[in-house]
């Protein structure tokens, strides 16, 4: 079997501090997490940033910048700068955009527009194109972040057109209202979409998170945990930081016989050309 890798969603967009008192906010709370999920096993951070009076997520780029001269002072992981914005705030394109300009190893893209919960997650044509562009000006992979079998069929078409290049890395999100549920078949479907050539990763939303990972493991693809994606360890008890997350599949991965993949182990599996300290 490779090496599993492990990427750590650190905080996300949304869940605010009444909701669980371990999700971190500030730069600085959101690089200490990510420095504790790499020490605990995590090969690649996905990192959002929060305005510092709403605790929204937000596309600035001075706390971009903030968090990612924090985290490499100690650790050297992949980082995947989000994207996304906010599902349900239709935010201007080019603010979507400024983590390009930062030229870290990956940026998120999300493959389509869907319902997303009580909100609509927009990603048109023409931004999804004009990003996978400015991926390629800057020499930024992409994570397809795919929440259903018509995203995938998008990214493969991007991928003919020459939109998107090889070897491509899938983001399974599973388990969002409006998505694919997070169920065994459902990912099956998923997996056998893709060129063989490519990489996948699994997201098991909410209480799906444990099940999805261990699928994920067992079926030799790559798997993401964290307090973006989950707030709970296990029914009625939060996870007090993401490296418990994280330590958790270390674990059960050790136990499976599966080895953890280093960042730079998680480089050369990626297809990714070479490090980067951006900031």
């Amino acid at each position: 079997m490779s090496k599993l890798i492990i990427t750590c969603a650190i905080t996300g967009s949304r869940i605010q501090k009444n909701e669980t008192p371990y999700i971190p906010i500030t730069p600085e709370e959101i690089a200490e997490s990510a420095i504790g999920a790499v020490k605990a096993g995590a090969s690649v951070i996905h990192i959002h940033v929060r305005d510092p009076h709403t605790h929204i997520g937000t596309q600035d780029r001075k706390l971009y910048e903030r968090v990612l001269t924090l985290l490499r002072k100690e650790v050297d992981p992949v980082v995947c700068l989000s994207t996304s914005g906010v599902p349900g705030k239709n935010l201007d394109y080019q603010k979507r955009l400024i983590p390009l300009e930062l030229k870290t190893e990956m940026v998120s893209f999300d493959a389509g527009s869907m319902n997303f919960g009580e909100a609509v997650f927009l990603n048109p044509p023409d931004f999804l194109e004009l990003l996978a562009q400015k991926a390629k000006e800057y020499d930024v992979k992409l994570e397809l972040e795919c929440f259903h079998t018509g995203m995938i069929s998008a990214s493969l078409e991007m991928m003919k057109t020459g939109l998107i290049e090889k070897p491509l890395h899938f983001q399974f999100v599973l388990g969002v209202r409006g998505g694919a549920p997070a169920t065994v078949p459902s990912l099956l479907s998923m997996v056998q979409m893709i060129p063989e050539d490519a990489t996948w990763s699994v997201i098991g939303i909410g209480k799906s998170q444990l099940a999805m990972t261990m699928a994920g493991m067992v079926l030799e693809g790559h798997v993401r945990v964290g307090l973006e994606d989950n707030i709970y360890y296990s029914k009625g008890r939060l996870a007090k930081s993401n490296a418990e997350l994280v330590e958790r599949i270390v674990r059960i991965a050790g136990e499976y016989g599966r080895d953890i993949a280093t960042p730079d182990e998680a480089r050369q599996i990626l297809g990714l050309k070479s490090k980067r300290k951006s900031v």
